[in-house]
Protein backbone atom coordinates (compact mmCIF):
# COMPACT_ATOMS: atom_id res chain seq x y z
CA UNK A 1 0.00 0.00 0.00
CA UNK A 2 1.24 3.44 -1.15
CA UNK A 3 2.16 5.95 1.24
CA UNK A 4 0.35 9.61 1.34
CA UNK A 5 1.24 13.12 2.31
CA UNK A 6 -1.09 12.47 5.05
CA UNK A 7 0.83 9.36 6.32
CA UNK A 8 3.55 11.24 6.28
CA UNK A 9 1.98 14.19 8.40
CA UNK A 10 0.84 11.62 10.78
CA UNK A 11 3.91 10.42 11.34
CA UNK A 12 6.01 13.43 11.83
CA UNK A 13 4.88 14.60 15.34
CA UNK A 14 5.74 11.64 17.08
CA UNK A 15 9.08 10.82 15.21
CA UNK A 16 9.55 14.74 15.83
CA UNK A 17 8.85 14.71 19.51
CA UNK A 18 10.96 11.31 19.72
CA UNK A 19 14.08 12.86 17.55
CA UNK A 20 14.08 15.92 20.46
CA UNK A 21 13.74 13.76 23.23
CA UNK A 22 17.18 12.13 22.51
CA UNK A 23 18.78 15.35 22.71
CA UNK A 24 18.83 16.46 18.47
CA UNK A 25 17.97 19.83 18.27
CA UNK A 26 17.35 21.19 14.73
CA UNK A 27 15.38 24.05 12.16
CA UNK A 28 12.19 23.27 11.54
CA UNK A 29 11.45 20.21 8.47
CA UNK A 30 9.26 19.76 6.05
CA UNK A 31 8.41 16.80 4.45
CA UNK A 32 7.45 16.48 0.84
CA UNK A 33 6.67 13.05 -1.25
CA UNK A 34 7.58 13.56 -4.54
CA UNK A 35 8.04 10.39 -7.48
CA UNK A 36 10.85 8.93 -8.61
CA UNK A 37 11.32 11.48 -11.60
CA UNK A 38 10.79 14.63 -9.18
CA UNK A 39 13.53 13.27 -7.42
CA UNK A 40 15.78 12.64 -9.86
CA UNK A 41 15.12 16.49 -11.10
CA UNK A 42 15.67 17.60 -7.56
CA UNK A 43 19.13 15.47 -7.20
CA UNK A 44 20.46 16.72 -9.93
CA UNK A 45 19.92 20.23 -9.17
CA UNK A 46 21.84 19.28 -5.45
CA UNK A 47 18.81 19.08 -4.13
CA UNK A 48 17.22 22.69 -5.07
CA UNK A 49 13.93 23.29 -7.15
CA UNK A 50 15.38 25.73 -9.36
CA UNK A 51 19.33 26.51 -10.24
CA UNK A 52 20.61 28.06 -13.08
CA UNK A 53 19.97 26.51 -16.51
CA UNK A 54 23.04 24.23 -17.80
CA UNK A 55 23.65 21.72 -19.84
CA UNK A 56 25.22 19.36 -16.64
CA UNK A 57 22.04 19.39 -14.84
CA UNK A 58 20.39 17.86 -17.78
CA UNK A 59 22.97 14.98 -17.84
CA UNK A 60 23.16 13.87 -14.22
CA UNK A 61 19.25 13.93 -14.04
CA UNK A 62 19.67 11.54 -17.36
CA UNK A 63 21.99 9.55 -15.45
CA UNK A 64 19.86 9.04 -12.03
CA UNK A 65 16.96 8.28 -14.39
CA UNK A 66 19.19 5.55 -16.11
CA UNK A 67 20.29 4.38 -13.07
CA UNK A 68 16.69 4.38 -11.29
CA UNK A 69 15.27 2.57 -14.38
CA UNK A 70 18.22 -0.07 -14.82
CA UNK A 71 17.49 -1.11 -10.72
CA UNK A 72 21.04 0.28 -10.33
CA UNK A 73 20.48 2.84 -7.39
CA UNK A 74 17.82 4.22 -5.73
CA UNK A 75 17.23 7.87 -3.31
CA UNK A 76 15.11 7.14 -0.70
CA UNK A 77 15.42 10.49 0.67
CA UNK A 78 17.23 14.22 -0.07
CA UNK A 79 17.27 17.45 2.60
CA UNK A 80 19.11 20.57 1.79
CA UNK A 81 20.74 22.63 4.92
CA UNK A 82 17.98 25.64 4.98
CA UNK A 83 16.11 27.41 7.62
CA UNK A 84 13.98 25.44 7.45
CA UNK A 85 15.00 22.20 6.10
CA UNK A 86 12.98 20.56 3.27
CA UNK A 87 13.57 17.11 2.90
CA UNK A 88 12.12 14.90 -0.15
CA UNK A 89 10.62 11.48 0.42
CA UNK A 90 9.85 8.71 -2.00
CA UNK A 91 6.16 8.34 -2.50
CA UNK A 92 7.19 4.37 -3.07
CA UNK A 93 9.01 3.82 0.16
CA UNK A 94 7.23 1.66 2.43
CA UNK A 95 5.88 2.91 5.55
CA UNK A 96 8.64 1.20 7.33
CA UNK A 97 11.36 2.36 5.37
CA UNK A 98 9.62 6.19 5.38
CA UNK A 99 9.98 5.81 9.42
CA UNK A 100 13.31 5.07 8.87
CA UNK A 101 14.26 7.88 6.36
CA UNK A 102 12.12 10.50 8.45
CA UNK A 103 14.49 9.20 11.48
CA UNK A 104 17.11 9.44 9.58
CA UNK A 105 16.39 13.43 8.07
CA UNK A 106 15.72 14.79 11.58
CA UNK A 107 19.70 13.42 12.54
CA UNK A 108 20.80 15.46 8.80
CA UNK A 109 19.07 18.45 10.19
CA UNK A 110 20.55 18.56 13.80
CA UNK A 111 23.70 17.92 11.93
CA UNK A 112 23.31 20.94 10.23
CA UNK A 113 22.13 23.03 12.38
CA UNK A 114 24.86 22.69 14.81
CA UNK A 115 28.31 21.13 13.25
CA UNK A 116 30.83 24.07 13.15
CA UNK A 117 31.80 23.81 9.40
CA UNK A 118 28.15 24.53 8.77
CA UNK A 119 27.98 27.40 10.87
CA UNK A 120 29.12 29.75 8.21
CA UNK A 121 26.44 28.47 5.30
CA UNK A 122 23.63 30.43 4.04
CA UNK A 123 20.09 29.14 5.90
CA UNK A 124 18.27 30.67 3.22
CA UNK A 125 19.99 29.49 -0.14
CA UNK A 126 17.01 28.06 -1.80
CA UNK A 127 16.44 32.04 -2.17
CA UNK A 128 19.56 32.78 -3.17
CA UNK A 129 19.94 30.39 -6.12
CA UNK A 130 16.24 31.38 -7.69
CA UNK A 131 18.44 34.63 -7.67
CA UNK A 132 21.45 33.11 -9.02
CA UNK A 133 18.84 31.78 -12.04
CA UNK A 134 17.59 34.74 -12.66
CA UNK A 135 20.51 36.67 -12.97
CA UNK A 136 21.86 33.91 -15.17
CA UNK A 137 19.09 34.06 -17.35
CA UNK A 138 18.74 37.74 -17.66
CA UNK A 139 22.73 36.75 -19.48
CA UNK A 140 21.76 34.25 -21.85
CA UNK A 141 18.92 37.00 -22.85
CA UNK A 142 21.62 39.47 -23.17
CA UNK A 143 24.80 37.60 -24.47
CA UNK A 144 23.21 34.15 -25.91
CA UNK A 145 23.48 30.70 -24.36
CA UNK A 146 26.14 29.40 -26.29
CA UNK A 147 28.52 32.63 -25.12
CA UNK A 148 27.27 32.06 -21.24
CA UNK A 149 27.06 28.60 -20.87
CA UNK A 150 30.83 28.04 -22.45
CA UNK A 151 32.10 30.71 -20.03
CA UNK A 152 29.91 28.79 -16.87
CA UNK A 153 31.53 25.43 -18.51
CA UNK A 154 35.00 27.43 -17.45
CA UNK A 155 34.16 28.44 -14.26
CA UNK A 156 32.97 24.92 -13.15
CA UNK A 157 35.86 23.24 -14.40
CA UNK A 158 37.74 25.85 -11.93
CA UNK A 159 35.03 25.81 -8.81
CA UNK A 160 37.10 23.50 -6.68
CA UNK A 161 39.94 26.36 -6.84
CA UNK A 162 38.80 27.48 -3.18
CA UNK A 163 40.09 27.62 -0.21
CA UNK A 164 37.77 25.29 2.36
CA UNK A 165 39.16 26.83 5.15
CA UNK A 166 38.77 30.03 5.39
CA UNK A 167 35.25 30.77 6.53
CA UNK A 168 36.74 29.02 9.77
CA UNK A 169 40.02 30.62 9.85
CA UNK A 170 41.68 34.45 9.47
CA UNK A 171 44.84 33.63 6.95
CA UNK A 172 48.18 35.73 8.34
CA UNK A 173 47.79 39.38 6.38
CA UNK A 174 44.11 39.42 6.02
CA UNK A 175 43.44 42.66 7.49
CA UNK A 176 46.63 44.31 5.95
CA UNK A 177 46.03 47.08 3.50
CA UNK A 178 47.25 46.45 0.26
CA UNK A 179 48.84 48.80 -2.10
CA UNK A 180 47.91 48.93 -6.14
CA UNK A 181 50.09 45.78 -6.91
CA UNK A 182 48.28 44.05 -4.02
CA UNK A 183 51.63 44.09 -2.16
CA UNK A 184 51.32 44.92 1.73
CA UNK A 185 51.29 48.58 2.38
CA UNK A 186 54.07 49.68 4.88
CA UNK A 187 52.61 50.89 8.22
CA UNK A 188 53.55 53.82 10.09
CA UNK A 189 54.78 53.34 13.92
CA UNK A 190 52.29 55.61 15.98
CA UNK A 191 52.05 55.79 19.59
CA UNK A 192 48.75 55.71 21.17
CA UNK A 193 46.74 59.01 22.28
CA UNK A 194 43.55 60.41 22.55
CA UNK A 195 41.85 62.13 19.39
CA UNK A 196 42.79 65.68 21.19
CA UNK A 197 46.31 64.74 21.88
CA UNK A 198 47.62 63.06 18.51
CA UNK A 199 49.33 66.27 16.93
CA UNK A 200 50.99 66.38 19.84
CA UNK A 201 51.93 62.69 20.48
CA UNK A 202 52.32 62.01 16.99
CA UNK A 203 53.80 65.20 15.49
CA UNK A 204 52.82 65.73 11.85
CA UNK A 205 56.57 66.01 10.41
CA UNK A 206 57.68 62.96 12.43
CA UNK A 207 55.06 61.27 10.43
CA UNK A 208 55.73 62.62 7.24
CA UNK A 209 59.56 61.78 7.93
CA UNK A 210 58.56 58.21 8.71
CA UNK A 211 56.69 57.97 4.94
CA UNK A 212 59.58 59.32 3.52
CA UNK A 213 61.91 56.79 5.33
CA UNK A 214 59.49 53.93 4.44
CA UNK A 215 59.29 55.44 0.78
CA UNK A 216 63.00 54.97 0.50
CA UNK A 217 63.81 51.48 1.66
CA UNK A 218 60.91 50.13 -0.41
CA UNK A 219 62.28 47.29 -2.20
CA UNK A 220 61.91 47.51 -6.35
CA UNK A 221 60.47 44.40 -7.07
CA UNK A 222 57.64 43.31 -4.83
CA UNK A 223 55.59 40.07 -4.91
CA UNK A 224 51.99 40.30 -6.16
CA UNK A 225 49.88 38.54 -4.49
CA UNK A 226 52.15 39.80 -1.35
CA UNK A 227 51.25 35.96 -0.16
CA UNK A 228 50.49 32.86 -1.80
CA UNK A 229 46.62 33.26 -2.24
CA UNK A 230 44.66 29.63 -1.81
CA UNK A 231 41.18 31.12 -3.14
CA UNK A 232 42.05 31.20 -6.86
CA UNK A 233 38.47 31.87 -7.91
CA UNK A 234 38.79 34.78 -5.14
CA UNK A 235 42.22 36.25 -6.93
CA UNK A 236 40.63 35.55 -10.43
CA UNK A 237 37.18 37.44 -9.14
CA UNK A 238 38.97 40.86 -8.10
CA UNK A 239 42.48 41.15 -10.63
CA UNK A 240 41.41 38.95 -14.00
CA UNK A 241 40.39 41.24 -16.97
CA UNK A 242 36.68 39.83 -16.80
CA UNK A 243 33.44 41.69 -18.17
CA UNK A 244 30.87 42.88 -15.44
CA UNK A 245 28.39 39.56 -16.26
CA UNK A 246 31.21 37.66 -16.14
CA UNK A 247 32.64 38.87 -13.18
CA UNK A 248 29.12 38.27 -11.66
CA UNK A 249 28.89 34.51 -12.97
CA UNK A 250 32.38 33.79 -11.67
CA UNK A 251 30.90 34.99 -8.29
CA UNK A 252 28.23 32.99 -8.51
CA UNK A 253 29.52 29.81 -9.29
CA UNK A 254 32.04 30.75 -6.41
CA UNK A 255 29.42 31.32 -3.54
CA UNK A 256 27.55 28.06 -4.58
CA UNK A 257 30.81 26.19 -4.05
CA UNK A 258 31.50 27.26 -0.77
CA UNK A 259 27.66 26.27 0.01
CA UNK A 260 28.00 23.26 -0.70
CA UNK A 261 32.18 22.67 0.80
CA UNK A 262 30.77 21.81 4.21
CA UNK A 263 28.61 18.88 3.05
CA UNK A 264 32.15 17.30 0.83
CA UNK A 265 34.14 18.22 4.12
CA UNK A 266 31.52 16.41 7.01
CA UNK A 267 30.26 13.64 4.46
CA UNK A 268 31.29 10.67 6.99
CA UNK A 269 30.21 12.24 9.97
CA UNK A 270 26.77 13.31 8.35
CA UNK A 271 26.01 10.17 7.26
CA UNK A 272 27.58 7.92 10.19
CA UNK A 273 25.86 10.64 12.54
CA UNK A 274 22.26 10.72 10.81
CA UNK A 275 22.50 6.25 10.57
CA UNK A 276 23.24 6.28 13.90
CA UNK A 277 20.12 8.13 15.03
CA UNK A 278 18.13 6.07 12.47
CA UNK A 279 18.78 3.10 13.93
CA UNK A 280 18.25 3.85 17.97
CA UNK A 281 15.53 5.41 17.06
CA UNK A 282 14.09 2.68 14.44
CA UNK A 283 15.16 -0.32 17.02
CA UNK A 284 14.42 1.42 20.43
CA UNK A 285 10.65 3.07 19.67
CA UNK A 286 9.51 3.09 16.30
CA UNK A 287 9.78 -0.49 14.87
CA UNK A 288 6.69 -2.64 15.10
CA UNK A 289 7.71 -6.32 15.17
CA UNK A 290 6.16 -7.13 11.61
CA UNK A 291 8.85 -4.42 10.03
CA UNK A 292 11.37 -6.05 11.82
CA UNK A 293 12.62 -7.78 8.57
CA UNK A 294 11.80 -5.17 6.30
CA UNK A 295 14.36 -2.50 8.61
CA UNK A 296 17.12 -5.11 8.64
CA UNK A 297 17.10 -5.44 5.44
CA UNK A 298 17.55 -2.12 4.41
CA UNK A 299 19.54 -1.02 7.41
CA UNK A 300 21.93 -3.64 6.37
CA UNK A 301 22.21 -2.36 2.80
CA UNK A 302 23.24 1.06 3.70
CA UNK A 303 26.21 -0.04 5.90
CA UNK A 304 27.18 -2.83 3.82
CA UNK A 305 30.78 -3.02 3.10
CA UNK A 306 31.59 -2.42 -0.44
CA UNK A 307 34.71 -4.27 -1.09
CA UNK A 308 37.14 -1.37 -3.25
CA UNK A 309 35.82 1.40 -1.37
CA UNK A 310 34.66 3.50 1.41
CA UNK A 311 31.18 3.49 2.38
CA UNK A 312 30.91 6.71 4.44
CA UNK A 313 27.85 5.32 5.76
CA UNK A 314 29.03 2.62 7.71
CA UNK A 315 32.69 3.98 8.57
CA UNK A 316 30.73 7.09 10.28
CA UNK A 317 27.89 4.99 11.88
CA UNK A 318 30.62 2.25 13.37
CA UNK A 319 32.86 4.64 14.96
CA UNK A 320 30.16 7.21 16.14
CA UNK A 321 29.38 3.73 17.88
CA UNK A 322 32.87 2.92 19.22
CA UNK A 323 33.22 6.10 20.33
CA UNK A 324 29.90 6.25 23.11
CA UNK A 325 31.47 2.52 23.84
CA UNK A 326 34.94 4.23 24.51
CA UNK A 327 34.01 7.02 26.45
CA UNK A 328 31.00 4.77 28.55
CA UNK A 329 33.87 2.47 29.61
CA UNK A 330 36.78 4.86 29.90
CA UNK A 331 38.95 3.75 27.26
CA UNK A 332 40.87 7.07 26.48
CA UNK A 333 43.33 9.19 28.41
CA UNK A 334 46.76 8.31 29.49
CA UNK A 335 45.94 5.20 31.78
CA UNK A 336 44.15 3.52 29.06
CA UNK A 337 47.18 4.85 26.76
CA UNK A 338 49.45 3.29 28.94
CA UNK A 339 47.82 -0.17 29.71
CA UNK A 340 50.23 -2.44 27.40
CA UNK A 341 47.75 -5.68 29.41
CA UNK A 342 45.68 -6.82 26.21
CA UNK A 343 43.22 -8.75 29.18
CA UNK A 344 42.69 -6.08 30.98
CA UNK A 345 41.81 -3.61 28.00
CA UNK A 346 39.65 -6.10 27.07
CA UNK A 347 37.99 -6.47 30.20
CA UNK A 348 38.39 -2.22 30.82
CA UNK A 349 35.17 -0.81 32.22
CA UNK A 350 35.48 2.23 34.10
CA UNK A 351 31.56 2.38 33.88
CA UNK A 352 31.87 6.58 33.49
CA UNK A 353 29.00 6.78 31.06
CA UNK A 354 29.73 10.08 28.75
CA UNK A 355 29.27 8.01 25.43
CA UNK A 356 26.15 10.26 24.28
CA UNK A 357 27.75 13.55 26.03
CA UNK A 358 30.67 12.66 24.50
CA UNK A 359 29.08 11.85 21.13
CA UNK A 360 26.98 15.32 20.62
CA UNK A 361 30.52 17.09 21.60
CA UNK A 362 31.99 15.22 18.21
CA UNK A 363 29.51 15.86 16.57
CA UNK A 364 29.51 19.68 16.99
CA UNK A 365 33.56 20.47 16.47
CA UNK A 366 34.76 18.09 14.02
CA UNK A 367 34.96 17.54 10.40
CA UNK A 368 35.88 13.95 8.75
CA UNK A 369 39.81 14.46 8.28
CA UNK A 370 40.09 15.68 12.16
CA UNK A 371 37.42 12.85 12.90
CA UNK A 372 39.30 10.12 11.43
CA UNK A 373 42.28 11.39 13.03
CA UNK A 374 41.00 11.75 15.97
CA UNK A 375 38.75 8.32 16.43
CA UNK A 376 39.93 5.72 13.96
CA UNK A 377 42.09 3.93 16.08
CA UNK A 378 44.08 0.26 15.47
CA UNK A 379 41.77 -1.55 17.54
CA UNK A 380 39.09 -0.04 15.74
CA UNK A 381 40.48 -1.08 12.47
CA UNK A 382 42.00 -4.37 13.07
CA UNK A 383 38.13 -5.42 14.58
CA UNK A 384 36.41 -3.79 11.18
CA UNK A 385 39.14 -5.60 8.69
CA UNK A 386 40.30 -2.29 7.06
CA UNK A 387 42.50 -2.35 4.03
CA UNK A 388 44.35 -0.21 2.00
CA UNK A 389 43.76 -0.26 -1.23
CA UNK A 390 45.76 0.88 -4.76
CA UNK A 391 45.10 0.49 -8.22
CA UNK A 392 47.19 -2.05 -9.84
CA UNK A 393 48.09 -1.05 -13.26
CA UNK A 394 49.11 -4.52 -14.79
CA UNK A 395 45.62 -6.07 -13.37
CA UNK A 396 43.44 -3.05 -13.75
CA UNK A 397 42.19 -2.56 -10.80
CA UNK A 398 41.85 -1.89 -7.19
CA UNK A 399 43.41 -4.67 -4.96
CA UNK A 400 44.35 -4.58 -1.33
CA UNK A 401 47.68 -2.46 -0.54
CA UNK A 402 48.32 -2.90 3.05
CA UNK A 403 46.89 -4.26 6.40
CA UNK A 404 49.08 -1.89 8.49
CA UNK A 405 47.44 0.20 10.22
CA UNK A 406 49.21 3.52 10.05
CA UNK A 407 49.44 3.51 5.68
CA UNK A 408 45.37 2.79 6.22
CA UNK A 409 44.82 5.94 8.14
CA UNK A 410 47.21 7.49 6.28
CA UNK A 411 45.60 6.59 2.78
CA UNK A 412 41.97 7.36 3.97
CA UNK A 413 43.74 10.83 5.37
CA UNK A 414 44.95 11.59 2.34
CA UNK A 415 41.43 11.32 0.65
CA UNK A 416 40.03 13.07 2.44
CA UNK A 417 42.44 16.03 3.20
CA UNK A 418 41.51 19.28 1.00
CA UNK A 419 38.33 16.22 0.03
CA UNK A 420 40.66 14.80 -2.02
CA UNK A 421 41.69 17.13 -4.04
CA UNK A 422 44.60 19.00 -4.76
CA UNK A 423 46.29 22.27 -3.08
CA UNK A 424 46.93 24.86 -5.84
CA UNK A 425 47.65 28.22 -4.58
CA UNK A 426 48.52 31.59 -6.45
CA UNK A 427 51.99 32.59 -5.93
CA UNK A 428 52.42 35.33 -8.61
CA UNK A 429 50.42 37.13 -10.75
CA UNK A 430 53.49 38.85 -12.77
CA UNK A 431 55.72 36.44 -13.37
CA UNK A 432 58.66 36.89 -15.38
CA UNK A 433 56.86 40.56 -15.29
CA UNK A 434 54.77 39.66 -18.05
CA UNK A 435 51.91 39.44 -15.94
CA UNK A 436 51.96 35.74 -16.31
CA UNK A 437 50.15 33.60 -13.65
CA UNK A 438 52.41 31.46 -11.99
CA UNK A 439 51.00 28.49 -9.22
CA UNK A 440 52.29 26.21 -7.14
CA UNK A 441 50.87 22.49 -6.40
CA UNK A 442 51.21 21.83 -2.64
CA UNK A 443 53.11 18.46 -3.35
CA UNK A 444 51.17 15.67 -0.59
CA UNK A 445 52.23 12.75 -2.48
CA UNK A 446 49.74 12.25 -5.07
CA UNK A 447 50.68 13.66 -8.89
CA UNK A 448 48.69 15.53 -10.68
CA UNK A 449 46.49 13.90 -13.62
CA UNK A 450 49.23 15.53 -16.28
CA UNK A 451 45.78 15.97 -18.84
CA UNK A 452 43.43 17.39 -15.83
CA UNK A 453 46.37 19.84 -15.34
CA UNK A 454 46.63 21.16 -18.80
CA UNK A 455 42.76 21.28 -18.90
CA UNK A 456 42.53 23.06 -15.86
CA UNK A 457 45.80 25.79 -17.23
CA UNK A 458 43.68 25.75 -20.34
CA UNK A 459 40.55 27.07 -18.57
CA UNK A 460 42.35 29.82 -16.39
CA UNK A 461 44.02 31.23 -19.64
CA UNK A 462 40.08 32.00 -20.51
CA UNK A 463 39.86 34.06 -17.76
CA UNK A 464 43.64 35.34 -17.18
CA UNK A 465 43.82 36.23 -20.57
CA UNK A 466 47.92 35.59 -20.53
CA UNK A 467 50.17 32.24 -20.15
CA UNK A 468 49.99 30.17 -17.11
CA UNK A 469 52.23 28.38 -15.25
CA UNK A 470 52.26 25.94 -12.49
CA UNK A 471 54.74 24.14 -10.40
CA UNK A 472 53.86 20.54 -9.35
CA UNK A 473 55.76 17.39 -9.55
CA UNK A 474 56.05 15.16 -12.58
CA UNK A 475 57.76 11.67 -12.15
CA UNK A 476 59.10 12.11 -9.39
CA UNK A 477 60.46 15.38 -10.46
CA UNK A 478 60.17 18.98 -10.14
CA UNK A 479 58.40 21.07 -13.31
CA UNK A 480 56.67 24.05 -14.50
CA UNK A 481 53.93 23.55 -16.82
CA UNK A 482 53.27 26.14 -18.51
CA UNK A 483 50.32 26.82 -21.05
CA UNK A 484 49.64 29.93 -23.62
CA UNK A 485 47.13 29.93 -24.95
CA UNK A 486 48.35 27.39 -28.09
CA UNK A 487 51.00 25.03 -26.49
CA UNK A 488 51.91 23.27 -23.62
CA UNK A 489 55.37 23.35 -22.04
CA UNK A 490 56.60 21.05 -19.67
CA UNK A 491 60.60 22.15 -18.21
CA UNK A 492 62.10 20.68 -15.41
CA UNK A 493 64.06 22.73 -12.26
CA UNK A 494 66.28 21.97 -10.22
CA UNK A 495 65.46 21.60 -6.51
CA UNK A 496 66.36 24.22 -4.01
Amino acid sequence: MSVTQKDILALQPEIEELARSYGLDFFPVIFELVDYDTMNQLAAYGGFPIRYPHWRFGMEYDQLSKGYRYGLQKIYEMVINTNPCYAYLMDVNALVDQKLVMAHVYAHCDFFKNNFYFSHTNRKMIDEMANHAIRVRRYIDRFGLETVENFIDVCLSLENLIDYHSPYIKRKGDNREVSDNGAPKPRIKKLKSKKYMEKFINPPEFIEAQKKKLEEEKPEHLSYPAQPERDVLLFLLEHAPLENWQRDVLGIIREEAYYFAPQGMTKIMNEGWATYWHATMMTRNLLHPKEVVDYAEHHSGTVANHPGRLNPYRIGYLLFQDIEDRWNKGKFGKEWEECDDWREKKNWDKQLGLGRQKIFEVRKLYNDVTFIDTFLTEEFAREHKLFSFAYNKENKRYEIESREFHLIKQRLLQSLTNMGQPIIEVVEANYKNRGELFLKHKFEGVELHVQYARDTMRNLFHLWKRPVNIQTIVNEKPVILSFNGQDYHEVEIEEA
